[in-house]
């Protein structure tokens, strides 16, 4: 049994139970969760949902949503439940414990919006970490990209929408990705750790069935320099106004 932290986040108003030594999430979560563009009432399902952070984020910053969280690993499916109920969101945060290879529309019911922070690194690149639930979120071991594209094309349809995130350095693997399973990206943000630095990750959203078409949004600097403290935006992404 992994030790247990208790951290908050939002200004204290998301109280998150992590591993202390496993699977952790990063910022690229709660940058994902604010990029996706929700409708009201929308139902959405976050793919590989670790300790909930993005279903959890989502759910507490729009009333009006619903998220099922699907997640292989039966320690992180339970912090995500057991998250779900510290929060007071078990109405309306689901948890899953499956494998999104294997997983089909029955199962979650009709859904608007997938969302995906798949592991970036390929299998057999790279230091594995020892940790098992680290090595899991890194790299493409439980599942692949192409894995978490297949199951939001079956989970979506025509005009339901597919959000990710992902290391700049395979933008191209994922827009290709989304392209060739019919999820045609529209809208895409590259993420630099500070103005003058290269992007390292992109946020992208897909729509299944549109036409060619993508928007390039304004790129988001995570800090206002090299060690400096957060730009603006994304400071205000952490500590967000109440809805």
């Amino acid at each position: 049994m992994k030790d247990i932290s208790c951290d908050t986040f939002l200004d204290g108003r998301l109280k998150v139970k992590q591993h202390r030594e496993g699977y952790r999430f990063s910022l690229d979560s709660a940058l994902l969760a604010a990029f996706a563009r929700f409708q009201p009432a929308d139902r959405i399902v976050d793919l590989g949902t670790g300790c909930g952070i993005v279903a959890l984020m989502a759910a507490l910053l729009h009333p009006d949503i619903s998220a099922v969280g699907v997640e292989i690993q039966p320690n992180l499916a339970a912090l995500a439940r057991a998250n779900a109920a510290d929060n007071g969101l078990t109405d309306r945060v689901v948890v899953i414990e499956g494998d999104l290879r294997k997983l089909k529309r029955r199962a979650v019911g009709p859904v608007d919006h997938v969302l995906a922070n798949p592991p970036y690194h390929r299998h057999g690149t790279g230091r594995l970490n020892p940790d098992d639930e680290k090595a899991a979120a890194r790299h493409e071991i439980l599942a692949a990209l192409q894995d978490f594209i297949a199951a939001g094309r079956r989970l979506l349809d025509l005009g339901g929408r597919f959000s990710a995130v992902f290391p700049a350095e395979r933008g191209v693997d994922l827009v290709c990705g989304l392209r060739q399973a019919g999820l045609e990206p529209k809208r895409m943000r590259l993420v630099h750790p500070h103005p003058g630095a290269g992007a390292g990750h992109l946020l992208v959203e897909a729509v299944r069935g549109a036409g060619p078409g993508l928007r390039i949004e304004p790129p988001l600097f995570v800090r206002q320099c090299a060690e400096g403290a957060y730009h603006p935006e994304v400071a205000a992404i952490l500590s967000p106004s109440d809805p």
